[in-house]
């Protein structure tokens, strides 16, 4: 952990995050809730269940966007390498459909990743600020 000032664009992409995790749970519960609960209704327990299933895992990983952005913020070492893995693996799965807006937002945050000063704040760099 760094006792370096946050740069600003670690900020935006912790609140980033932070609304990733929100959506995430939010749709998580609805998707486990109300559509397993209308899924029990009309096709029986099976597909109820497996909403339910899908659901928990969705909410689960709008916790894991929460951690992230703790670590973002605090400057941990581990969510600079989670980040710049989950976004090579966002720019690989971008490609085939070509999605620019995408493609373009993942470079961007990987070229950010690599500034020595983001690098620094994450321990992961020789720079001081």
């Amino acid at each position: 952990m760094s006792t370096q000032v946050r740069p600003t664009g670690v900020t935006i992409l912790a609140v980033l995050e932070i609304i990733s995790g929100i959506i995430s749970v939010v749709a998580g519960a609805v998707l486990g809730t109300v559509v397993g609960m209308m899924g029990m209704g009309m096709t029986g327990n099976e597909y109820g269940a497996l909403m339910g299933i899908l659901g928990g895992f969705v909410m689960a990983l709008g916790i894991i966007s929460f951690v992230m952005a703790w670590g973002l913020l605090k400057g941990k070492s581990w969510a600079w390498t989670i980040t710049l893995v989950l976004t090579i693996i966002s720019l690989i799965t971008n490609l085939p459909s070509l999605n620019i807006i995408g493609l373009i937002i993942n470079g961007v945050i990987l070229y950010y990743l690599f500034r020595p000063h983001v690098k620094a704040y994450f321990g992961k760099g020789s720079q001081t600020l």
